[in-house]
């Protein structure tokens, strides 16, 4: 192997270390990525080691004298050069090249969720190692039923990825669709995990039909499911697949908690989702169109209150929604130190000077208020922006069309659920179709001491605990 070859491929950077070794009157040569290897394993097992051989270097002597599970010899040019990338460390000699693993540690510790907080339940959540994803879903699921298909996507970043599926429980089919999606991706680097949702998806859709989660316990609940989850190396992420509609109302935190409970929060999680989208709408059909829909007290309350303001309703609302959305944004982008603080310091502000300079009624602040909290009760960013899309799509129909403007975008919404698929899966599974033994777990949680059976849209295995 030539090793000078190999430097100018990497095109002779600081960080390729080069070390040559005499053992009995020859000399081997080490090659290595100083910030991708363990020095001090490098110093251990392998620097000491070689100096103390007094034998002629062989292939035999290399793989006898170095640790064997790190160990592997290199066949051409190419591998030596991926290797090197991986964290290896390459020994050219005379007879033969060995790559010896030893990468560093260059990743975060295990640490706790931060975007889907935990009430009741685990609170470890993924990090940036590929093995330690891995292990963490593979300490809640240990068993060999637990299937994992590996791939090396980005034809530059040559980034590590996982399908994992229950082979027992898992349709083929559907295994076979995201494998054959995933061998069709022709990209330079897949950075992050959510790289992956363009390649996956059905079609452009509205709404979210991949979700990405932070939590092992909750891949692990997926997996079990029958559904799929994909590990990417250098993601804190996994992404499940297929996820249906009524998913994005569940969290793991439901099974760790009584049933009425569960049922009362999916019950207010489903109403945040109308209030969100509907509420604003209504309002402006109704001091727009339909006054005499409103009780005349109200009627008159409102009446005062927009008296002197001299927009229309539907410039108000876009305005505090726009305002509402820079808020939210800088708050995001704002360290968490400060970001919370400035946000609710500058909402009150806006709104309290808005109010005073007679540029906003009061009512409006409260109805842009409500519908922007509401929208906060997922932590789907795509949820979210999809909540966002209805939302301005109704105030615009609303404006123009009054409750018939509203029961346009109404059909609309249906129609994007209706048509939207995952996994070439109807969407809106267990309602259209209707399925009755995933009924008992879709919004009202049921309570039931029988063998509960599994969604036959995922697996032939119906039986839970089989």
């Amino acid at each position: 192997m030539e090793i000078e070859k190999i430097k100018d491929a990497f095109g002779n950077p600081n960080d390729l270390t080069e070390r040559v070794i005499p053992i009995h009157h020859e000399t081997v040569t080490l090659l290595f990525l100083e910030v991708l290897v363990d020095g001090e394993y490098v110093n251990e097992f392998i620097l000491k080691r070689l100096t103390l051989l007094t034998k002629k270097p062989t292939k035999k002597l290399f793989f006898e004298t170095l640790p064997s599970n790190h160990v592997k010899e290199v066949q051409n040019f190419p591998q030596a050069v991926d290797l090197i990338c991986q964290g290896f460390v390459l020994l050219v000699s005379k007879k033969a090249t060995i790559a010896i693993e030893a990468r560093a540690s260059i990743d975060r510790g295990i640490g706790t969720t931060e975007m889907e907080n935990v009430m009741i339940g685990p609170r470890d959540a993924f990090n940036e190692n590929f093995n330690t994803n891995l292990g963490l879903i593979r300490r809640r699921l240990r068993s060999n039923d637990l299937q994992s298909k590996t791939f090396f996507v980005g034809q530059k970043s040559q980034t590590k990825l996982a399908v994992l599926y229950m082979k027992s429980i898992a349709m083929e089919e559907h295994v076979q669709d995201v494998v054959e999606k995933i061998s069709q991706i022709k990209t330079d680097g897949i950075l992050d995990i959510t790289y992956l949702k363009r390649y996956l998806k059905d079609k452009n859709s509205i709404f979210p039909t991949i979700m990405a989660t932070e939590r092992p316990d909750k891949s692990a609940m997926a997996l079990l499911e029958g559904k799929i989850v994909l590990l990417l190396d250098n993601s804190p992420y996994t992404l499940i697949l297929p996820s249906f509609f009524i998913d994005f109302f569940h969290t793991p935190d439901d099974y760790y908690q009584k049933d009425t409970t569960i049922t009362f929060l999916r019950c207010v999680r489903l109403l945040a989702f109308l209030i969100s989208i509907f509420i604003p709408a209504f309002y402006i059909a109704a001091i727009t169109h339909q006054q005499d829909a409103i009780p005349l007290e109200m009627l008159i309350s409102f009446t005062v209150q927009r008296e002197g303001v001299p927009f229309s309703a539907l410039i108000e609302a876009l305005f505090m929604s726009l305002s509402f959305e820079i808020l939210r944004e800088s708050d995001l982008r704002k360290p968490s130190v400060s970001g919370t603080a400035i946000s609710i310091l500058g909402g009150l502000i806006l709104g309290d000077a808005a109010v005073s300079a007679g540029l906003i009624s009061p009512i409006m602040i409260i109805v842009i208020s409500i519908s922007a909290i509401s929208g906060l009760a997922f932590s789907s960013i795509e949820m979210t922006a999809c909540i966002r899309f209805f939302r301005f799509l109704l105030l615009f129909l609303a404006m123009a069309f009054g409750t018939f403007g509203i029961y346009i975008g109404f059909l609309i919404l249906l129609a994007s659920l209706i048509t939207t698929s995952t996994l070439h899966l109807p969407y809106l599974a267990p309602f259209i179709p209707y399925i009755q033994s995933e009924m008992k777990d879709a919004i009202i949680k049921v309570k039931t001491t029988k063998t509960r059976l599994r969604n036959p849209l995922l697996t032939n295995n119906k039986e839970r605990g089989r």
